[in-house]
């Protein structure tokens, strides 16, 4: 008798494998770990090691659910194996060898250990940098917030203004003389320095950032027949070449002083990787639901057997089939039946064919949405510091009006992109990991606009009042959001279909994030504000000039904005203490574990964090840099 199922002994081990339909998603592909082929370059030794690491995160604590962490709550049981075999054979043969042989040494190590933890992350290396709060800081909060500063601080070769130099952004210069938000141009800066240097690490920091963010759902957005490298170089030198024109032509140059404009062309920029892919997607037939013909035993079991509908769009072989059926036997009176029978004997496909679109393809979709709303979203912010800026000064009403107008439309568009790349595996995107990073993203937008609001706070009653509405709300709110009773009631009012278990980590993932965004944001404005003030970009940026004309007793200071600052930052720090304290207590879950062990299950996570922190980080320095090219 044949066999027609393969059957194997099982075990009453449920850890001692991993089921495929239980395995987290990383987009369109399950993350399954599969041992390193040795053909790879790796040492036998450090493949198996490799590979028993990700087995270990991925099976340590049961909690029900893809969306908790894989045993977020039991972190302590997580052990990681780290294979020491080729740090061993560096320090064999540098110890045999000269001076010169230590240094090629020590540069395999570093090589090694950066391509573990940036280029293709392992979870070992990643564990090993998140697990001590150091080093976690440096490479969540220092770096991204240090090469933003870094980035603003290159001085711009400077020219003076003419002498009849008119600011087109400051109408009612002479009488009734109002400052822009901005602050008043005073010197013209090199357009092609801006360009290639300025503007070229802006761009190239966002594609960085989308190319991340297809590797977590696990596609390659260029086409395979150019490659990464050839790809991301000509979308590179497309979005330099075509500022150059509009520079040229004196009926357009005016676009070049709007800090919109530039954000908006890098808006266009970051949205082609999504064209290609979307078009890549096309050309592969992927929308079509059949790519394959079908045998006469499936097409039994579809309407083409009955209806004579094709079983696809690609030509099919020559197979015997069930003669066609008249169409108009179904119904006579339907005028799309109204064609001679002869052209349904000789033409099998003048029918229309009937198509359903994958799930891959559907799931694709909503990531291309989620997407386009995330890269919307600076757009708008910008939009929106431009009204801020030209309606100088504010009262204490209006700075919360403008604080909490930017909070809703932030989290109203957090909303949408969250329920866009679903809460349950196979809802939409169904990705845990896109939904940590998307959640960083709108929660560092709205961080790095208030931030930079505090450059013109006119008062420390408004540093007070502000920081008293955003620690209270933080304090008491967060450890509300996370009882029982309301995800009662979100789950029969139909707003949320997690499990207890998966909402109470969507939650505490969340503080940790905002944890990170405060402080890089915070530590990205302070630093911008010292290097802005006293270096050699000063002029370029009069937003962090502070001595105009609004400079007095009700004026903008840089003694007000720093120190005020500073003690609003303590007091964020002692209020994410107290927070993540008043969780441990009653909920018994730790914020920094939970997102330790995040960052460890899904190691890709670190460097997408890091761009995406970067490239927002950027934004809030881009939105405020003074352009009058020479």
């Amino acid at each position: 008798m044949p066999n027609f199922f393969s059957f194997e002994q099982g075990s009453e081990n449920k850890q001692a494998r991993i089921n495929a339909e239980a395995s987290p998603l990383l987009g369109r592909f399950r993350a399954v770990p599969r041992p390193q082929p040795q053909s790879s370059g790796l040492s036998p030794r450090r493949a198996r090691s490799g590979s028993q690491a990700q087995i270990n995160l991925l099976t340590a604590g049961y909690r029900g659910s893809v969306h908790i962490g894989y045993g977020a709550l039991l972190a302590a049981g997580l052990e990681v194996e780290e294979d020491n075999t080729d740090d061993e054979l560096d320090l064999e043969r540098a110890a045999e060898g000269g001076r010169w042989a230590k240094w090629v040494c020590w540069g395999r190590r570093l090589w090694r250990k950066t391509e573990d933890t940036w280029v293709t992350p392992k979870a070992a290396a990643v564990k090993r940098v998140v697990d001590l709060w150091w080093s976690r800081w440096a490479v969540l909060v220092v770096l991204p917030a240090a090469l933003a500063v870094t980035w603003c601080a290159i001085p711009f070769p400077q020219y003076s203004l003419p002498d009849d130099f008119d600011d087109p952004l400051d109408p009612g210069h002479s009488d009734g003389h109002r400052i822009p938000g901005h602050g008043d141009v005073r010197v013209q800066v090199n357009f092609w320095f801006f360009l290639f240097i300025y503007y070229g690490f802006y761009n190239l920091t966002a594609l960085i950032w989308i190319t991340k963010v297809f590797n977590l759902y696990s596609l390659n957005w260029w086409p395979t027949s150019l490659g990464f490298p050839v790809t991301i170089s000509i979308i590179a030198v497309l979005s330099l070449a075509v500022p150059i024109p509009l520079y040229y032509i004196p009926e357009t140059r005016f676009l070049t002083i709007h800090n919109t404009a530039w954000i908006t062309w890098t808006f266009i920029i970051m949205a082609i990787p999504v064209a290609i892919a979307f078009g890549i997607l096309l050309t592969n037939d992927r929308h079509l639901g059949l790519r394959h013909s079908l045998s006469e035993t499936q097409r039994i079991f579809t309407s083409s057997w009955w209806a004579g509908d094709p079983d696809t769009s690609i030509p099919r072989r020559h197979t015997r089939r069930r003669p066609r059926l008249n169409p108009a036997s179904f119904d006579p009176d339907d005028p799309i039946y109204h064609h001679d029978s002869t052209i349904f004997a000789h033409n099998p496909v003048s029918l229309p064919a009937r198509r359903w679109l994958p799930a891959s393809f559907v799931r694709f979709m909503w990531f291309c949405l989620a997407l386009s709303v995330g890269l919307l979203a600076y757009v708008i912010g910008e939009a929106y510091a431009e009204i801020y800026l030209r309606t100088l000064p504010h009262n204490n009403l209006e700075t919360i009006v403008y604080v909490y107008g930017w909070i809703l439309t932030v989290n109203l568009l957090d909303g949408l992109t969250g329920w866009i790349l679903g809460g349950n595996e196979g809802e939409r995107v169904g990705s845990y990991p896109l939904s940590w990073v998307f959640k960083l993203y709108f929660v560092l937008t709205y961080q790095t606009y208030v931030r930079a609001l505090y450059a013109r706070l006119r008062s420390p009653q408004q540093f007070v009042l502000l920081q008293l509405l955003s620690s209270t709300g933080l304090i008491i709110v967060t450890p509300c959001l996370m009882s029982r009773p309301l995800h009662w009631l979100l789950a029969i009012t139909g707003l949320n279909s997690q499990s207890y278990g998966s909402y109470q980590k969507t939650c505490v993932r969340n503080v940790f994030i905002r944890f990170l965004a405060e402080n890089a944001s915070m530590l990205a404005f302070l630093g911008s504000v010292v290097v802005l003030h006293f270096g050699a970009n000063k002029d370029v940026y009069p937003y962090f000039a502070f001595d105009d004309d609004m400079v007095g007793e009700d004026g903008y200071t840089f003694e007000l904005t720093f120190y005020a600052s500073s003690v609003t930052w303590a007091c964020e720090l002692v209020a994410s203490f107290v927070v993540a304290g008043l969780i441990q207590w009653i909920y018994g879950v730790s914020v920094v574990t939970e997102g330790k062990l995040d960052l460890a299950v899904w190691p890709e996570l670190l460097p997408t964090s890091v761009a995406v922190m970067l490239h927002v980080l950027q934004n809030m320095l881009f939105s405020i840099i003074r352009l009058q090219f020479r």
